[in-house]
């Protein structure tokens, strides 16, 4: 039998795996090594307490130094930067450079541009790209946000990051290659996680040592992929008037004809967005923010969020595995192209904005007629319980209507009944309709019958809906809206405590219509 020691395929092999042991362990050092060594670096250059105060203050806590170790590249850059951001820097040349977009935006256009402080909130995939696009564009003042460093598997999809930025905070990465670019591009970069506690001071005026301008956003580009964080940012913008475009989700995305931008209450089959929705709308924010999504439908085969290990679940406090509270714990795949279209998508709206381009975006057409067919399948039911009840006349049913609109049609819809029938969860040839039998007529009358000044309407309210599909529907006013069976004749009590659970979401909307 030969000995173990003398095959050379186990002798080569067992020198693999030692040589492997020993390089994954001087990769981990020196990863230690130079982390420890940035680390004392920064230490270093904190003032220590007692000192002179003849020394420059220290830069507020969310603003982002210089570079820790800068080449010779970087400091040529820098140097340039500060030139050109100090008005040595030739005006012409910086027309040159942007020629293309003074040809199609006009001279007055690119002003605009060129005057236009944005802010861009997430630095990630999605935000690199719209903040290396809105700089290479021409606007000159750009606030950068964002908490998180560059990491291996950012590389895949960030804008301008390479392997010598891994371990730098994303907003610093971003200055770093910009400025070799747009030298005069101003950069102010918060190293910060959005929350409304610092709404305020993240989202404030432009005020900047050096640069006279004190100017207030034009514009925030939200590439947050936090849901907290994405809510608290855009219920802050509206309720203070800012102007801001929402970025939903890229990941698990892979076709880019299907990327466009809609109002946040028109935008479907994006998980984020109805999400995003959802929230907003509890809050009273129905409409009137643009966000860039995604139609693509999940089918089989595609790529979906990757769920956490059992062995994770069975240590208990899953939450606590996220870099930061709140954060999302598993990983999301996300196909590098994907978030570069929407910041780019992003980015683009932005421009056309500032500048007064015209826009035509082409609008969800396909979702508004559902939404009003829908609707008239209500009114049509409860004209039908309105006749049931008050006999008489036909014409009893002639100017009735029904406080209901398109929008608490796509949110009861949507986002109470997740787009799905309540009752076998099919999403297609979908229709809502009273669930309950009212025990009275649902005829509300204001103003003396049968003159001009009488108004007739349903009494009906979001909470008494119920989506189901239009055959199970018909079967639903047949049965139980206009004949003697009970619910609990018709459907199972899983269905039913289902039914109340979404009602309870339509319940809380309703404060806010």
């Amino acid at each position: 039998m030969t000995s173990l020691t003398s095959n050379p395929k186990l002798q080569l092999a067992a020198t693999a795996v030692v040589s492997a042991a020993v390089a994954a362990g001087a990769v981990l050092t020196l990863q230690r090594l130079q982390r420890d060594d940035r680390v004392s670096h920064r230490k270093q250059s904190v003032p220590v307490s007692g000192a002179p105060n003849n020394d420059p203050l220290p830069q507020s806590v969310t603003r982002v130094g210089p570079l820790p170790r800068p080449d010779k590249e970087d400091e040529h850059n820098q140097a340039l930067a500060h030139r050109a951001q100090n008005g040595d820097f030739d005006d012409e040349l910086i027309l040159e450079q942007l020629a293309r977009n003074r040809v199609f935006l006009g001279d007055a256009g690119l002003a605009k541009l060129r005057e236009a402080f944005v802010i861009v909130v997430g630095c990630g995939g999605v935000g690199s790209h719209a903040c290396a696009t809105l700089a290479r564009s021409g606007v000159s003042r750009l606030r950068l946000i964002d908490f998180d460093q560059v990491t291996l598997s950012s590389l895949n999809r960030h804008a301008v990051a390479t392997l010598a930025d891994v371990g730098l905070p994303k907003v610093q990465c971003l200055q770093r290659r910009l400025v070799a670019v747009t030298p005069w591009v101003l950069f102010d970069l918060r190293l910060q996680k959005f929350d409304a506690s610092v709404a305020d001071d993240l989202l404030g005026d432009w005020e900047m040592e050096g640069d006279s301008t004190r100017r207030r956003p034009d514009f925030v580009i939200d590439a947050i992929d936090n849901i907290e964080s994405k809510v608290e940012l855009l219920k802050y913008c509206h309720d203070h008037g800012l102007p801001v475009i929402s970025a939903m989700g890229a990941g698990t995305k892979s076709d880019p004809t299907r990327v466009m931008v809609g109002d946040i209450g028109a935008s479907f089959e994006d998980p984020l967005s109805r999400a995003t929705r959802r929230r907003l709308k509890l809050q009273g924010v129905n409409s009137g923010i643009p966000v860039v999504y995604s139609t693509e439908k999940m089918t089989e085969g595609k790529a979906t969020l990757l769920p956490l290990p059992d062995e994770e679940f069975q240590k208990g406090a899953v939450g606590e595995l996220g870099v930061l509270p709140d954060f999302r714990v598993r990983i999301l795949p996300v196909l590098g192209t994907m978030p570069a279209v929407f910041g780019y998508t992003a980015a683009n709206h932005v421009i056309l904005k500032l500048t007064g381009y015209p826009m035509d975006y082409q609008p969800a057409k396909a979702r508004d007629k559902m939404y009003e067919s829908i609707l008239a399948y209500v009114q049509a039911s409860e004209e039908k319980l309105v006749r049931m009840f008050e006999g008489g006349p036909t014409d009893v049913c002639i100017g009735l209507k029904v406080p209901i609109t398109p929008g608490d049609i796509a949110f009861v819809v949507e986002e109470a009944f997740r787009g799905r029938s309540a009752v076998t969860g099919i999403p297609t040839k979908l229709m809502l309709i009273r669930w309950r039998k009212p025990e009275r007529s649902t005829l509300v009358r204001i103003g003396e019958q049968g003159t001009k000044d009488e108004q007739k309407s349903s009494d009906l309210r979001l909470r008494d809906l119920v989506c189901m599909t239009k055959e199970e529907a018909v079967r639903h006013q047949k049965e139980v809206l206009h004949g003697e069976k009970r619910l609990e004749d018709l459907y199972n009590q899983e269905v039913i405590e289902r039914v109340e659970t979404y009602q309870k979401e339509a319940e809380a909307y309703e404060r806010f219509r």
